[in-house]
């Protein structure tokens, strides 16, 4: 005996299990590795400052005259100096103090490898906005389905209704053949609502990269009344604040980079002549001892730089005052948008019953040949429209509460 298959159930998906698989898969989230790698190299480099630095450099030279000493001394012979004279010299120095610099470099590399992240959340972060056009597409359709079902149900009840008045000689076929014409046109409309589904579902399926079924049900977002208020948490916040940090940062650079800078030196070398200029034999040589070095050239633009750096801060400050001025704005035009659409569906429902309690006197008054099917259509279509705009607001309603939370960065 051959068992039955039993199908598999189809698969469901929330919006918060769309976002993530969207940014996840998203091509620009390869920068974010890409930045943490570049970030850690350079940082690496900057840490090698205080590593032994070596250096060899040789030269050759020949000159037109030399030191002589033509005082003679008895018993005494002082060689002449050669014109030609050779060098080479491997030079160690070893920094023992840099005035903080080389932190501060690697602490700007730091600030910066976080503002680049930043900026890339703020990309990723849009993603949400074309999720959410898609995924609400799909559930505004899916009402659309469920409402073409309920139209053929109705449909098909004055069929019957009919049929049994045209066996019985007490109707035209003609008005059975009007409510056969409006069922083929209910399930023309379910072959485009589909057709339309199974194109933002294979279009969401690309964002996520997965392969959706076409039957995948897309569960609908519980929206917390509480959630819609206005306090604002976005990623572009965040990296104002990382801008503002970074700024920081090279402030205090500044300062380091004006400290001197002390380094521990070896200098080995073989050459003619060595130290001992009146030793004219090849000679190994070497000197070591302590290096100052202060770059005062810098201290011409310190105030300059500091001031550039003032006017960047207060360049953030005012995008980051914009955004928030821009933001509240449109938070307050999506609230007033989600206060309206609760209002149309509570009346939607209202107009609902009545039409609803109108079409079922209808029915009875078919089944009954009080009135025509045309009559009956007409109540049915009636009723159809009120369904239509009931679940047109209520997919406004829900698209603005979630652009709200959206827009406010609680998602």
């Amino acid at each position: 005996m051959t068992g039955t298959t039993k199908a598999q159930p189809p698969v469901s998906l929330t919006l918060d299990k769309t976002y993530q698989l969207a940014m996840q898969n998203y091509p620009l989230i390869k920068q974010r590795e890409l930045v943490k790698q570049t970030a850690s190299l350079n940082i690496d480099n900057l840490g090698k400052a205080f590593l032994p630095q070596a250096s060899i450099s040789g030269q050759a030279t020949y000159q037109s005259e030399v030191t002589k000493i033509n005082i003679p001394i008895q018993g005494v012979d002082v060689p002449s100096l050669s014109k030609g004279q050779y060098r080479v010299v491997a030079d160690v120095n070893q920094l023992v103090y840099d005035g903080g610099a080389t932190k501060q470099q690697q602490n700007i590399q730091r600030l910066t490898d976080d503002a680049e992240q930043q900026k890339i959340e703020v990309e990723l972060y849009k993603i949400r906005e074309r999720v959410n056009q898609l995924f609400l597409g799909v559930l505004f359709l899916d009402e659309q389905l469920k409402q073409v079902g309920l139209i053929k149900s109705d449909l098909n009840i004055g069929i019957k209704r009919v049929e049994a008045q045209v066996a019985n000689g007490v109707a035209f076929k003609s008005n059975l053949n009007t409510l056969k014409a409006e069922l083929l046109k209910a399930e023309q409309r379910a072959i485009e609502i589909s057709s339309s589904r199974k194109g933002l579902i294979d279009v969401l399926g690309l964002f996520i990269n997965q392969t959706l079924p076409e039957n995948i049900i897309l569960e609908t977002p519980a929206i917390k009344s509480a959630a819609l208020d206005n306090r604002i948490d976005r990623p572009e916040l965040k990296l104002f604040t990382a801008q503002q940090q970074l700024l920081f940062s090279q402030n205090k650079l500044i300062s380091a980079k004006n400290t001197p800078k002390a380094s521990l030196f070896v200098q080995g070398g073989y050459g003619r002549p060595g130290l001992n200029f009146l030793n004219t034999d090849f000679a190994f040589f070497y000197t070591t001892g302590l290096r100052l070095n202060w770059n005062i050239g810098s201290l011409y633009t310190k105030k300059n730089e500091r001031k550039l750096i003032g006017i960047n801060q207060k360049l953030i400050d005012v995008q980051k005052e914009t955004f928030l001025l821009n933001t509240s704005t449109t938070l307050k035009q999506q609230q007033a948008e989600v206060d309206k659409y609760q209002k149309l569906v509570s009346t939607d429902a209202a107009i609902i019953d009545l039409r609803q309690s109108v079409k079922e006197a209808a029915k009875a008054q078919l089944e009954n040949g009080v009135i025509t099917a045309n009559d009956y259509l007409r109540e049915v279509n009636a009723e159809d429209q009120a369904r239509q705009s009931l679940i047109t607001h209520k997919i406004q309603l829900l698209q603005w509460q979630i652009n709200y939370q959206t827009t406010a960065g609680k998602q």
